[in-house]
C-alpha cells in the first residue's frame, strides 16, 4: 500500500495548550512544542501520507466516539495523569483495532515505571545497577545499598526531580531527597547505586529481531553544568550545558549498543526510541532507562540530532520509523488473516 492511500492521524500533547491551561511548566517538561508538531506534520506530507492532527487523547476519545478513523497514528503522546498515563492513547487505539506508531500499551505502561523496568530487563540478563524502590519513608530501613547512591521519581522522563542532590552520600541525604521526591511528584522513588562513568543514549530503529541501533550519542557535560546528573536543568538548558558526540566504532560502541538492543527488545518496544546507558566504576555498560516516545524535534531532540550527525535528515527517519510500523502492521494483519 503506498503512503498516499493511507490517512496517518497525529496523537500529541501540546505544550502551550496545558500551559494556558494553568499547568506549570515542570509539569508539562515532557510535552511538545507547535514546531514539533508540525515538523511531524511536514515531513509526513513530504514522504506522501495524508496527515490529520487529532491532539491529545480526551481529544482522540472524542473523534472516536464521533466515527472517525484512521489507517495508521503516528503518536507521541506522554499523557498527563496516572503512572500508566504514556499508555492511554495506545490503549484506545487498541479498543478500536486502530494501529499505530511506537510501542503499545503494555510497553509504554512498564517502561514509564523505572522499577518495573528494571525487573524485567535484569531477568533477561541485562546489566543494570543494583537498586530499591522506596514507597514511603518506612522502606528506607530496607534499602541496603552501597553509597553513593542516586535517586529519582519512579515514573517521570524529561530529568524530572533530578537535581545535583540526586546523587546521594549518605542516610541523611538519601531521606532527605526521597521525602522531597515523595512529597512533590506523590509516586515512589526509585533508588540506585550511581555509576561515577560516561553516559550515552542509544537511538533504536526498528522492532523485535529487526530492532538495531541507529547510532550512539555521548552525554558530556559542561562546566557549568549539575556535575555527574543528567538533570531536568541540564536537558533544560542543553544548549548551553551539555555537549552531544557521536561514540565512534570500536569495542565500547558495540558493548553498549548490544545491551540497548537487548534491553530493547526484552521490553517488546517497537519502531524507534532511545536506551539510556552508563558505565561503572569498572568500565562496564549497565542499563539506565528507556523511552519508547523518545522526543522527536528536528534539532533539539536526541534521536534527530544523532540521525542528522550520520547523514540521516530529519524527513528520512520520520520515513524509516513509518517503515517499521507499516511493515509490521502489514505483518500483523496477515498472521490474523491467517490464524482466522
Amino acid at each position: 500500500m503506498s503512503p498516499s492511500e493511507l490517512r496517518i492521524g497525529l496523537t500529541y500533547d501540546l505544550r502551550d495548550a496545558y500551559l494556558e491551561a494553568g499547568f506549570s511548566d515542570i509539569e508539562t517538561a515532557e510535552f511538545d512544542r507547535a514546531d514539533t508538531i508540525e515538523s511531524i506534520e511536514a515531513a509526513l506530507v513530504k514522504l506522501g501520507y495524508r496527515v490529520d492532527r487529532i491532539g491529545h487523547v480526551k481529544q482522540l476519545a472524542a473523534r472516536l466516539v464521533a466515527g472517525d478513523r484512521w489507517d495508521l497514528v503516528f503518536n507521541i503522546c506522554e499523557g498527563m495523569h496516572g503512572i500508566g498515563r504514556e499508555a492511554q492513547v495506545p490503549a484506545l487505539l487498541d479498543a478500536y483495532q486502530i494501529p499505530y506508531v511506537f510501542s503499545d500499551t503494555l510497553a509504554c505502561a512498564l517502561t514509564l515505571h523505572k522499577g518495573m523496568t528494571k525487573d524485567v530487563v535484569r531477568a533477561a540478563g541485562v546489566a543494570t545497577p543494583d537498586y530499591a524502590v522506596v514507597h514511603d519513608l518506612a522502606c528506607l530501613k530496607n534499602v541496603n545499598l552501597p553509597y553513593p547512591l542516586f535517586a529519582k521519581p519512579i515514573a517521570e522522563g524529561t530529568g524530572k526531580g533530578i537535581s545535583a542532590n540526586s546523587k546521594i552520600t549518605n542516610a541523611t541525604e538519601l531521606q532527605n531527597v526521597c521525602r522531597k521526591l515523595l512529597k512533590e511528584y506523590k509516586q515512589p522513588v526509585l533508588v540506585e547505586r550511581f555509576l561515577p562513568g560516561r553516559e550515552f543514549t542509544v537511538g533504536i530503529l526498528g522492532t523485535g529481531r529487526k530492532a538495531a541501533a541507529l547510532a550512539t550519542l555521548e552525554i558530556e557535560l559542561l562546566p557549568d553544568a549539575d556535575a555527574e546528573v543528567y538533570s531536568y536543568n541540564n536537558k533544560e538548558n542543553c544548549e548551553e550545558l551539555v555537549k552531544y558526540k557521536l561514540l565512534p566504532s570500536g569495542k565500547l560502541r558495540r558493548e553498549v549498543e548490544s545491551l540497548a538492543v537487548r534491553a530493547w527488545r526484552a521490553l517488546g518496544c517497537r519502531d524507534a526510541g532511545r536506551i539510556d546507558v552508563r558505565l561503572d566504576d569498572q568500565g562496564q555498560v549497565s542499563f539506565i532507562e528507556v523511552n519508547p516516545l523518545a522526543g522527536i524535534h528536528p534539532e533539539h531532540s536526541d534521536l534527530p540530532i544523532m540521525a542528522t550527525m550520520i547523514g540521516v535528515e530529519y524527513t528520512s527517519l520520520i520515513g524509516r520509523i513509518m517503515n517499521s510500523a507499516v511493515q509490521r502492521c502489514s505483518t500483523q494483519q496477515r498472521t490474523a488473516s491467517l490464524a482466522a
